[in-house]
């Protein structure tokens, strides 16, 4: 295995939930040492080890747990019978306690169109460290060159695209192609994935128009996590105020902000 830390920065850019577990105190016969690690995924899978057996076992579990409540504890075992700590009835008879820290998902950024609106889009995310991925169906735009910070960029169908990425409830996903059927494809299949945010652009009667269309295919268009036409009214159709009204939307959804003026905070 490549180095934890390595492992661990890799995981917190693509925005992935994992656990991290480390020994923090070891007394006696123990499996491992001090300062062992292991990465635990939600799906109880590990990389690393903290020694195996009954010991490993409650650890992944107590792990999973914590991912689900999206908090991070301390744990201490007793590898014998009895005592006060978590006894898990092992013949080493030694004490191990452990850290385990919850990395829960972070907000991710899937750009379905890489043209200008998506270019600009793109320049932002990097300027503010939001991890991104670029997702288009022409060759030219598609290419990993014009976008050095991403996190992927993906040439394919747009429809074949969804089960290529890793979009999960911390997705943002933001549809700006190069046509209306392309966006209402995108839109209809990311209806069906957990993203908490699916924004799209348009006017106001395209919008409409295409809501309409999905609509008498049963597609569910109430759904509250859409956001078409997407972004916050700034008074502006140039690519570079489009992309920034877009980040700030995500970003209000994210952060729960209010978006009122700060000086109105001094006039209350």
């Amino acid at each position: 295995m490549k180095d934890i830390f390595q492992k661990v920065a890799e995981l917190q850019r693509d925005g992935k939930t994992f656990a991290l577990v480390t020994i923090i105190s070891a007394l006696d016969s123990t499996p491992r040492t001090l300062g062992s690690r292991m990465i635990v995924y939600p799906d109880s899978s590990i990389e690393g080890t903290i020694g195996g057996g009954a010991l490993e076992k409650r650890v992944v579990s107590d792990a999973v747990r914590l991912l689900e409540e999206g908090k991070s504890k301390r744990f201490a075992y007793d590898l014998g019978t009895e005592g006060k700590d978590i006894p898990l009835g092992m013949i080493c008879g030694g004490k191990v306690e452990v850290l385990i820290e919850s990395f829960c998902g972070n907000m991710k950024i899937f750009i379905f169109g890489a043209g200008h609106v998506g270019k600009k889009l793109a320049e932002l995310c990097s300027a503010i460290q939001l991890p991104y991925w670029i997702i288009d169906n022409r060759k030219e735009f598609a290419r990993e060159g014009l976008f050095p910070d991403t996190v992927g960029v993906l040439h394919t169908e747009y429809h074949e695209s969804f089960s290529k990425l890793p979009i999960d409830e911390y997705s943002y996903l933001i549809i700006v192609t190069h046509g209306h059927e392309y966006d209402g494809v995108c839109l209809e299949a990311a209806l069906t994935t957990k993203a908490c945010y699916i924004g799209m652009i348009g006017s106001k009667n395209k919008v409409r128009t295409l809501l309409e269309s999905l609509s008498k295919k049963g597609v569910n268009v109430k759904d509250r996590r859409i956001y078409a036409p997407i972004g916050l009214h700034l008074g502006d159709s140039s690519p570079e105020q489009i992309s920034i009204s877009i980040l700030a939307e995500i970003l209000k959804i994210e952060t729960e902000g209010s978006g009122r003026h700060l000086r109105e905070s001094i006039e209350d």
